[in-house]
């Protein structure tokens, strides 16, 4: 018995807004094999295209690949894994992937005494705050 590996399953991601936007090409597949799981922070994407079945002609030429495709992602934990979601159309398998309210951009409000000498006014200063820096950024 001879295994094969998965197909492959080339794809583009980005972000709009407050989500990720993962495209994946699966032209021909039957809908109804694509597979999409989300397993703590993992995304798995399985699909199948089967051979058509035809055994009464002789086959010229055969280039369009058949078998299963597979990918996995790791999800970082600003992703709102409860509310991921997929469709499939014209080939093209799309999956929304949240950004958790944690993990959206926020302003952080900067309080500082005032020149008066009262402590409790505060400056409406605020900078945007970004996932992409960690506790050990900001302490070097």
């Amino acid at each position: 018995m001879a295994f094969s590996t998965p197909r492959l399953m080339p794809m583009d991601l980005y972000r709009d807004a407050d989500n990720y936007v993962l495209n994946a090409d699966l032209p021909g597949i039957d809908p109804q094999s694509v597979d999409v799981d989300v397993d703590g922070q993992l995304l798995s994407i399985r699909a199948e295209r089967t051979a058509p079945g035809r055994d009464d002609v002789r086959w010229i030429a055969r280039e369009r690949s058949t078998g299963s495709y597979l990918r996995r992602f790791t999800l970082g934990q600003g992703i709102d894994t409860a509310h991921i979601s997929a469709s499939y159309d014209n080939g093209v398998l799309s999956v929304v992937l949240p950004v958790t309210e944690k993990a959206k951009p926020r302003k952080v409000e900067v309080q500082t005494s005032v020149a008066s000498g009262d402590p409790a006014q505060t400056v409406a200063q605020s900078a945007p705050a970004t996932a992409s820096e960690s506790v050990e950024d900001l302490a070097a």
